[in-house]
């Protein structure tokens, strides 16, 4: 048996006629004709009713059709499950919330590349609602997201914890409030406060510690990294999870610092997020594991040692 031939069935099932799905499948009647009769003898089954009107299924034919359908809808998943995977060799696509850390993803990708020099990896910064929808669409392999104590991660993703947190203040290394051990909420209201936009995280979380009412602010920015930016610069201060600063290359370099929030810590999660699916493709697999052993790296950094 082969699959040409339920294919060829499956026509004249659908268009009732052995002329029209030999034009569809362009080969000849006879040719389409003997394919079938060939089918049938291996079966030693008569699948079809031949009149002058047209073919149809007969009632052994009709009985047997789910299976020569369960056949033909796992050929078509093993074909989009093999164009995936060909697909996946040559470049992945990873979504990203802005806070999700240099320190994470650079040395991450770095491993991925010498593992995968033919895969190239296209990096799409967007808000969390955004990365959850492009996972489900498939028009994301992977994505990183944070969330905040008490957030539930979506049901229909699979997640895995990369790195735990706090919010802490994200200040410059010349400004006073890197002298104190603490910032405080009226700290944050002296600023200049740099706060990010609607639909972060981060103007969630600042939301909460005003309780419910934005502070007023200098500057509003799309995510962490133009935040640090302009912290380096001296314009004011903001917040972020400390992971999102620490390995930073400008806090490497000394040009900002980080303070404990003096209020009550909340705890931040990032999370590696993908589709659910029995088979992840071998490149997209390799780069979610790159991303969990920095994240260990990174969990090993930030613990004291006793």
């Amino acid at each position: 048996m082969r699959i040409e031939q339920l294919e060829y069935l499956a026509a004249v099932t659908r268009l009732g006629s052995l002329r029209q799905a030999a034009q569809e499948l362009h080969v000849s009647q006879p040719a389409l004709s003997e394919t079938l009769r060939n089918l049938e003898r291996e079966l030693a089954v008569q699948l079809l009713d031949r009149k002058r009107s047209g073919a149809s299924l007969s009632v052994d034919g009709r009985e047997l059709l789910p299976y020569f359908t369960d056949v033909l809808d796992a050929v078509d998943r093993l074909k989009r499950a093999a164009h995936q995977q060909h697909q996946s060799k040559r470049m992945v696509r990873l979504g990203t919330v802005n806070a999700a850390t240099v320190s994470l993803l650079a040395p991450a990708l770095q491993a991925f590349a010498d593992a995968h020099p033919e895969t190239s990896v296209e990096v799409l910064p967007a808000q969390q609602a955004d990365i959850h929808r492009l996972l489900l669409e498939g028009s994301l392999d992977l994505g990183l997201v944070n969330v905040l104590q008490g957030d539930d991660p979506p049901y229909d993703l699979d997640s895995t914890l990369l790195l735990r947190g706090t919010v802490v203040a994200c200040v410059s290394a010349g400004s006073p409030l890197a002298a104190q051990p603490s910032v405080s909420r009226e700290d944050l209201l002296v600023g200049p406060l740099i706060l990010m936009r609607a639909g972060y995280l981060m103007h969630r979380y600042v939301h909460r510690l005003f309780d419910g009412d934005v502070p007023p602010h200098s500057y509003s920015t799309d995510g962490a990294e133009m935040g640090k930016l302009l912290v380096a610069q001296g314009l004011g201060v903001t917040v972020l999870p400390d992971y999102s600063i620490t390995g930073d290359p400008l806090e490497t370099y000394g040009a900002i610092t980080t303070r404990p929030l003096d209020a009550p810590q909340t705890e931040v999660r990032l999370l590696l997020q993908a589709r659910r699916t029995p088979r992840m493709p071998g490149a997209v697999r390799d780069l979610h594991r790159a991303l969990l052993q920095q994240a260990t790296t990174i969990h090993e950094c930030l613990t004291p040692s006793p």
